[in-house]
């Protein structure tokens, strides 16, 4: 699996961890690397062009509380950043809203819980159906812009 990670300086220690225990997927990493203070915008827009141009299957975005990184994100056409707290949302942002970015913030989340919420969304499946009419409603108002 193919993901974009992007992060600001609040998000660079839980980059390397997410990287580091999800060796198995391949990560373009579009994020700072360094813990000086910089502006999420411009690193959360990398993940949700890359998402939105199909270059990579999944984004993963962070910022201190993950709200900054949302707004961004669900700024882009096609794009349904879910801002997940813990495993339940992030298995629901997949199987309900198809979400194709998933925002944590560094500073709300720790580290392990992390973990288990960004294999919960890799690991989820959309479910179609009634969730799709929901989908094609919020593309709707994409076109409406």
């Amino acid at each position: 699996m193919k993901i974009a990670i992007g992060n600001d300086h609040a998000g660079v220690e839980l980059k390397q961890y997410i990287m580091q225990h999800f060796k198995e997927h391949n990560f373009i990493n579009v994020g700072t690397d360094v813990t000086q203070s910089c502006d999420y915008p411009d690193y959360i827009k990398l993940v949700a062009e890359l998402v939105q141009k199909g270059e990579v299957d999944y984004g993963i975005a962070l910022c201190g509380t993950g709200i900054g990184a949302s707004i961004v994100a669900n700024k882009y056409k096609g794009i349904r950043a879910a801002l997940c707290t813990n495993e339940f949302m992030a298995t629901m942002a997949r199987r309900h809203n198809d979400a194709n970015i998933l925002v944590l913030g560094a500073r709300v989340v720790g580290m392990d819980l992390a973990i288990h919420i960004t294999a919960a969304f890799l690991q989820g499946t959309f479910e179609g159906g009634r969730h799709q009419r929901r989908l094609d409603k919020i593309a709707q108002i994409e076109i409406m812009e």
